[in-house]
């Protein structure tokens, strides 16, 4: 609801963003900062929110406007503070927020093998999302329930090395923008913030995934041009339906985006006809999915060989000195 106190009024900033896909104009950094700030905060009108996040949706965020964006979601929630036991070690944010309709979720998977290898584990999500399976309903039927509190947050990241963060609980802001999806129809810039969001005080690496190969150039933009923005390390692939675990049918390319620099860890292969086969749940429901799970954490059912890769790349780099 907007806070008809302080009403931001947004008229001469959708006059440059909202001219269409040709005529449009990119905000300069304080401008977009100062919009995107009001919005989280909730000075600006219902009718003048559509507005700019359809006129976003329509001409897309450069680089600098998604490092001024980033900027100020940062400063609207508190960050999470956390200790590892490992000298240089830093805690890996998963964000979950597509869930799975095609194939199965595992992103779970990728967090308990994680932690199992000893690296603290923030998953960050939605809880539900109709017509798909969430990382939050899988969790619940592994017994791993969601914080509802940013102490339990970090109280759950030192019992378990693993945490599920509904992102009303750890970014209630953030998550007020996400949910205006389900009455326009369609995604909006903070469905891009939420998956490059460093939730931490002590910066910790992040999955970053895309879907699309225009938000993959963006995203390198914003890292490389940018390097406030991939602060504590960034690895950025292609995403299994939106989810940031590696797709199990190939092996897709992973960057690292750290101190100025990129780096290219695993350079892509395509899917082979005569690829070994990969025992996956045949039902992709949350029940199927966890119980599944279990037989892999367990050692009955092989890890597929493309997660097993990521588990490792991801172990090596959260344990390499920060610069």
């Amino acid at each position: 609801m907007t806070d008809t106190a302080s009403t931001f009024a947004c008229a001469r900033y959708i006059k440059e963003i909202g001219r269409g896909s040709n005529g449009a104009r990119a905000l300069s950094r304080d401008d977009t900062y100062t919009l995107y700030e009001a919005m989280l905060d909730g000075r600006v009108s219902d009718l003048e929110l559509g507005a700019v996040l359809l006129a976003y949706r329509v001409k897309g965020e450069t680089s600098a406007e998604l490092a001024a964006m980033l900027a100020a979601a940062h400063r609207s929630f508190e960050p999470l503070h956390v200790q590892d036991g490992h000298e240089h070690a830093r805690p890996v944010s998963i964000p979950s927020y597509n869930g799975a309709h095609k194939q199965p979720n595992l992103t779970p998977l990728l967090s308990l093998m994680l932690a199992r290898e000893g690296v603290l584990v923030l998953i960050h999500g939605v809880v539900d999302d109709p017509g798909r399976v969430t990382s939050a309903e899988i969790f619940a039927e592994l017994g791993i329930p969601h914080a509802a509190s940013h102490d339990e947050i970090e109280d759950s990241l030192v019992s378990r090395r693993l945490a599920f963060a509904p992102v009303g609980v750890l970014a209630p802001k953030l998550a007020r923008l996400l949910a205006i999806r389900r009455v326009m129809g369609v995604r909006n810039s903070t469905h891009t913030l939420v998956k490059i969001l460093q939730p931490f005080a002590e910066p910790g690496l992040r999955l970053v995934n895309y879907t699309h190969p225009e938000y993959r150039e963006s995203l390198t933009g914003l890292f490389t041009e940018h390097p406030d923005a991939a602060i504590g390390g960034a690895l950025l692939a292609r995403g299994t339906e939106g989810e940031a675990v590696t797709d199990t049918r190939r092996q897709v390319q992973v960057d690292w985006f750290h101190d100025g620099h990129a780096e290219t860890l695993i350079s892509p292969e395509h899917s082979q006809p005569h690829a070994p086969h990969v025992e996956l749940p045949q039902l992709l429901d949350a029940v199927t999915t966890a119980r599944w799970i279990e037989s892999v954490m367990r050692g009955d059912v092989p890890v597929p060989p493309a997660v097993a890769r990521q588990v490792d790349v991801i172990a090596e780099v959260v344990r390499k000195p920060a610069i």
